[in-house]
């Protein structure tokens, strides 16, 4: 017999990674929605996350929203309201959040079996060049959008698809 997976609402389990996580314990979240990309991939990727004393810019913080949504996004900044947070793949800024939406902060990315920390060096310069890039990051995100299908199709025409597929270059064809 396989195993069959089941979704499970966060907030049903929230007081147990809340608990884990205040108790200075680390939690595992597999990653959803879009809105860090291309950082963080749905269905590919997941998180360990763990208490944040001291949230500061850069950082990726699991919060709550006070409309009841949880949220993974990175710090941009702070301003008289709170921090100043953005998806990676967004340019829309998310203004104040205040330190008890915080939950906890990503300690470690897991990709392919394969733990990715916040603190090695090709992360932090990823990590500083999006931020540097948020004046731009409209344009460069609505332009990759649109070049991503007119690729697709070249590469596909070539007969490159496969190749592109198993280096992990494209999700599906």
């Amino acid at each position: 017999m396989g195993t069959k997976k089941q979704t499970i609402n966060l907030i049903e389990i929230y007081p147990i990674i809340k608990e884990k996580i205040d108790n200075g314990g680390t939690v595992q979240l597999p990653i959803t929605g879009k809105s860090m990309r291309p950082l963080l991939v749905w269905g590919r990727d997941t998180v360990e996350i763990v208490k944040c004393e001291t949230p500061k810019k850069g950082d990726i913080i699991f919060y709550l929203r006070d409309n009841g949504q949880f949220v993974l996004h990175r710090i941009i900044g702070t301003d008289e309201n709170g921090y100043v947070l953005c998806g990676d793949n967004q340019w829309v800024k998310e203004h104040g959040i205040k330190d008890h939406n915080i939950i906890a902060v990503v300690r470690s990315i897991t990709r392919k079996g394969k733990i990715i920390e916040v603190t090695n060096i090709p992360y932090r310069i990823y990590s500083s060049v999006w931020m540097m890039l948020m004046p731009v990051r409209k344009p460069i995100l609505l332009a990759s959008r649109k070049i991503k299908p007119i690729l697709k199709k070249i590469i596909l025409k070539l007969g490159l698809g496969k190749l592109f597929l198993k280096l992990g270059l494209m999700n599906k064809i």
